[in-house]
């Protein structure tokens, strides 16, 4: 990733930064990134975005050129510039690995540092992880309503401007994408890059016959006919397996995509063809505005579809136009280096934050099942609270009220906050895309089809300690005591 300039943030974010730095209100500070609701109604999100994160952080600073833009404003001091100039993240970043299945009210982001740093990276963070976060989520419910098929990536002339674009070619390949129709995000990221043939090729010839034999003559090994440009059943199909008896003969498969009309219809004549034709081994692939409801609709009802190619909704979100992740401050520090927890309190209670520096439990059963995730104070004054297996505890709602449940650990409960980032330096080998891939399918399974299903699902259980809530209930006495 290319150098991003530190002016890539809100502006409350430098207004702040010159407020703490007048005031002498630069101890070491803890924000957390969480998300308060699930995209599209569903019952489960991804963790996206975290490489690409861990990349633009360790260089995100001001030029000279910034600096100068910066103080045409007329409203930034001096010496206030002049310490922005040597501005680095040099604080921690703590994160779930990427890949993650998760669910709201639980920090996927942990930072510390100092005061003014956690405040100048907020719009950093948020902007890449709840882009990718989206886009990943919304390809992983693609790739289950297709029947966990093969999805191609076709979204590059309808995404939002070039970064949102190669952004979003990285998130759906972590959420299930086969490849992307992307060069560049191939390049850059390793995607397979995959491709048919275009309107275009059939009506520059003098044929559709003509344009199918001279495109299966140069790329015998990875041939899939177009074949909707005149009449799919009247020419396409025909000119496709005229076409596709002389690859066979040479050992070679083929396949035709569909883009318009009736889709289900039009693939169950067109496999009733080449079935017909003895070309049981051809494939069909389809694209035209597919989302998870119309594949869903498609597999439910027995579609002879090999292939599935989507663009517009896997790189936009659909009908969903943003991944509601927040960024909050949960805990200071004292005059003597101790953590002070804070929260956030407000008229509605969905937005009051939950408070102190926490660890996200992911407790499963003995059949490695999700059972529910917790949160605990990683600052407790008599150190970190771990859940261990073969205790009994009481879990408790994170909005702080009567709802909680009482749970053996019978299976394990793993940490899932871990230092990705540290004096500037990332921890860890990054895993690769297809690591990453692989661990959101596998995280999947790891979840009841309840919390999976697209119409009502289920509501996984995010809960917190009895610590955390004890601590929560007496910073909201506190303060209605000082009202």
């Amino acid at each position: 990733m290319n150098h991003i300039s530190a002016l890539f943030a809100d502006f409350y974010s430098l207004t702040m930064a010159q407020g703490y730095w007048k005031k002498g209100l630069n101890s070491q500070a803890v924000f957390e990134m969480f998300f308060r609701r699930q995209p599209f109604s569903g019952g489960f999100s991804i963790f996206a975005g975290l490489g690409t994160l861990l990349e633009a952080i360790k260089t995100f600073s001001y030029s000279p050129e910034d600096i100068a833009y910066l103080a045409g404003l007329g409203i930034f001091e001096k010496d206030f510039l002049d310490y922005l100039s040597g501005f680095r993240f040099t604080g921690s970043l703590w994160a779930m690995d990427e890949g993650t299945v998760i669910f709201p009210q639980e920090p996927i982001i942990r930072i510390r540092g100092e005061l003014i740093q956690c405040q100048i990276i907020e719009g950093l963070i948020l902007n890449i992880i709840n882009f990718q976060s989206l886009i990943a989520t919304k390809t992983a419910r693609i790739w289950l309503a297709s029947g966990k098929g093969s999805l191609m990536e076709f979204g590059l002339r309808r995404a939002q401007g070039y970064d949102g674009a190669m952004s979003a070619s990285r998130a759906a390949f972590i959420g299930g994408a086969v490849g992307t129709s992307n060069i560049l995000a191939g390049k850059e990221f390793g995607i397979p890059v995959l491709g048919t043939m275009a309107h275009s090729w059939v009506m520059a010839h003098n044929s559709e016959e003509e344009a199918f034999e001279a495109y299966a003559q140069m790329y015998p090994d990875r041939t899939i006919f177009l074949i909707d440009t005149y009449d799919t059943l009247k020419s396409g199909v025909l000119n496709a397996i005229k076409a596709g008896r002389r690859l066979t003969a040479q050992g070679k498969n083929f396949g035709v995509r569909l883009d318009s009309g009736d889709i289900h219809y039009l693939s169950m004549e067109v496999r009733k063809l080449f079935d017909a034709a003895g070309l049981t081994k051809a494939t069909i692939a389809v694209s035209n505005d597919l989302d998870e409801t119309i594949i869903q609709t498609l597999t439910d009802a027995g579609a002879p579809i090999d292939s599935w190619g989507v663009g517009t909704n896997m790189v936009t979100g659909g009908n969903e136009a943003a991944f509601t992740g927040v960024y909050k401050l949960a805990a200071r520090e004292n005059g003597e280096g101790r953590p002070i927890p804070v929260m956030k309190f407000s008229d509605n209670p969905e937005k009051t934050t939950n408070p102190a520096v926490k660890q996200v439990w992911r407790v499963k059963d003995s059949q490695g099942m999700a059972v529910a995730d917790v949160l605990s104070r990683e600052d407790d004054p008599a150190g970190p609270e771990t859940i261990e297996p073969g205790n009994r505890y009481a879990f408790w709602h994170p909005s702080a009220d009567y709802r909680h449940f009482y749970h053996t650990v019978e299976g394990s409960a793993e940490p899932l906050l871990k230092l990705r980032l540290a004096q500037e330096e990332v921890t860890a080998v990054l895993p690769s895309l297809k690591e990453i891939q692989k661990k959101v399918q596998v995280g999947l399974e790891t979840f009841d089809t309840s919390y999976k299903r697209f119409l009502n699902p289920h509501i996984y259980k995010v809960s917190m300690t009895q610590k955390l809530r004890t601590l929560k209930l007496d910073l909201i006495r506190n303060y209605l005591g000082d009202l």
